[in-house]
């Protein structure tokens, strides 16, 4: 059985979400730069996004079995963020097969800053195609 919350096991099977590819943004704790990032990749490529944290004890919404499952491609924003996963975490990521793209943001911008996204726009498609 997949883990995760009861909305989070509702989505990873949901026939409403179209056929847009589905984006699960990692940061720390999912308030300032994965949000943004989510924002800027649905605003410029129509992407089914979500925010989480990797950090299990402060995150908004941590990262779930049931959100690897959910996604086509995980973006994090930083190599420490993909780094904090447990080993279980990323043999699931793995096993899934999902893509995995890791930036170079760090945390030093406040929510949606017009710089944090242009950093984050050119971060991931540098990465991305």
């Amino acid at each position: 059985m997949i883990k995760g919350k009861r909305n989070q096991l509702a989505n990873v099977g949901n026939k409403f979400q179209t056929t847009a590819k589905k984006v699960l943004c990692c940061c720390s704790a999912g308030l300032l730069r994965s949000p943004s990032l989510a924002n800027v990749l649905h605003k410029e490529f129509g992407f089914n996004t979500r925010a989480v944290g990797c950090d299990k004890e402060y995150a908004l919404i941590p990262i779930s079995q049931a959100l690897i499952w959910w996604a086509d491609e995980i973006v994090f924003v930083n190599k420490e963020n993909f780094d904090s996963l447990d080993q279980e975490e990323k043999d699931e990521i793995s096993d899934v097969g999902v893509k995995v793209i890791i930036l170079n943001v760090e945390d030093d911008f406040n929510w949606n800053d017009p710089s944090l996204n242009k950093t984050l726009m050119l971060s991931y498609t540098n990465r991305a195609f």
